[in-house]
């Protein structure tokens, strides 16, 4: 296999497998804001999209019963295949480039997403209530609900982290960072998703909104 292209698809893979937040500090004050927020946080080659837990509306708020002690939700999209058997080596890492089924990370986080990430990977999009409740409708329709019930798979990578189907398919043009994208277009928000497979490429657009 040509190099260009192993090393394409490895950029890829390490785009949507995410990495732990640093050790919390203790929870600390945060200033009240009657705005709804959109939060943007950069985890390296992935870009999650979240929530304050307490703009969460129905029927996402309904996930606030999986962490109960949690501040804010994250949201992120991958391969299911390659998040739960990276053990396959390089041809399933090959494999993760066709279309295929998706998955849903859904991330706790007790204290402030700046004291868990670092300012610099953090972006605050105030947004009316109703383009935050359009936004939230787009992660609630890419989960795959059983019964009409959604219900975790298992533990994600980390702490406070758990993993859960997703309806939408992954592949090299649909990947963490285009579900993002088109998560961020959901709430009226000037983001494109098309194109988008890299943390960068959307990076710099949430960088440019007011």
């Amino acid at each position: 296999m040509p190099r260009a292209l192993r090393v394409f698809v490895l950029l890829l893979l390490a785009a949507c497998s995410t990495v732990p937040p640093r050790p919390l500090p203790p929870p600390g004050a945060q200033t009240a804001d009657n705005s709804a927020v959109i939060y943007v946080i950069r985890r390296k080659w992935h870009v999650d999209v979240g929530f304050a837990a307490a703009d969460l509306q129905p029927p996402l708020a309904s996930l606030r019963a999986d962490f109960p002690a949690t501040r804010y939700l994250l949201f992120g999209f991958g391969d299911r295949h390659y998040l739960l058997d990276r053990d396959r080596g390089f041809g399933g890492m090959l494999a993760a480039l066709w279309p295929g089924p998706g998955l849903m990370l859904v991330t706790s986080v007790a204290t402030t997403l700046q004291a868990a990430f670092g300012d610099v990977n953090v972006i605050e999009i105030p947004v009316t209530p109703a383009h935050a409740a359009e936004a939230q409708a787009f992660v609630w329709q890419s989960l795959a609900a059983a019964n009409g019930a959604i219900a975790p798979l298992l533990t994600g990578p980390y702490d406070d982290s758990l993993y859960y189907a997703s309806s939408d398919r992954y592949s090299a043009l649909h990947t963490c960072n285009t579900w993002a994208a088109e998560t961020l277009h959901a709430a009226h928000l000037a983001v494109h998703s098309e194109g988008v497979e890299f943390a960068g490429q959307l990076w710099r657009q949430a960088q440019r909104l007011p």
